[in-house]
């Protein structure tokens, strides 16, 4: 929801910091693996109950997945660092869920349902994405992505506010699941009625 405000306002720094890695022949690919391996670390964090290490380790995924896209611009965008980008991105942010879930039992049920919810909002995403790719249909909006980015009210900036939220207050855990869960199943109808109705017109 918030994304397309955002991003434009992260651009110009993320370009300051790209420029030099990229004269230092450091890819966009390398990028998002560093990030990906970084993120990752997340999981036995949180599953350890060390949600501040935790929270470092997303943020610092979150940073380096914003400059691998701003590195991708300076020398070009490709399809396969898209594929790799957005792969390890929803891999990540379900790690991310699981890693609370294994640090408290009381945590499953509403890990379960954010994952669950997770599927409806990355099965529209991406198919989506298939499809305009197929028909050459261009997002005004995120022109500068490698695939079709469709809104809702659930995007990567409401995502990370959610796990910031959660490794700061990780009492709340269910009630922060299950409330964006909720936003999770609106984003998914809005999607597969916006979605279905374009590609049929």
């Amino acid at each position: 929801m918030f994304d397309s405000r955002i991003i434009p306002l992260l651009r110009r720094p993320l370009a300051l910091m790209a420029t030099p890695l990229c004269r230092a022949g450091v890819s966009a690919n390398q990028i998002s693996l560093v990030g990906f391996a970084i993120g990752m670390l997340a999981l036995p964090l949180l599953a350890l109950g060390l949600h501040g290490w935790a929270l470092i380790a997303i943020l610092c995924n979150r940073l380096l997945d914003g400059l691998d896209g701003a590195v991708a611009r300076q020398n070009g965008i490709t399809d396969c660092g898209g594929f790799l980008d957005i792969t390890l991105d929803f891999i990540f942010y379900a790690a991310v869920v699981l890693g609370f879930a294994l640090s408290d039992p009381a945590n499953a049920l509403p890990a379960a349902t954010l994952l669950f919810a997770f599927m409806g909002t990355g099965s529209s995403f991406l198919a989506f994405a298939i499809m305009a790719g197929k028909r050459g249909i261009e997002n005004p909006v995120y022109h500068h992505k490698s695939l079709y980015y469709l809104g809702g009210l659930t995007e990567g900036s409401e995502t990370i506010t959610l796990f910031v939220l959660m490794c700061l207050w990780p009492a709340a855990f269910g009630w922060l699941a299950y409330g964006f869960a909720l936003l999770c199943f609106i984003t998914t109808l809005t999607r597969l009625w916006s979605g279905y109705h374009t590609l049929r017109d």
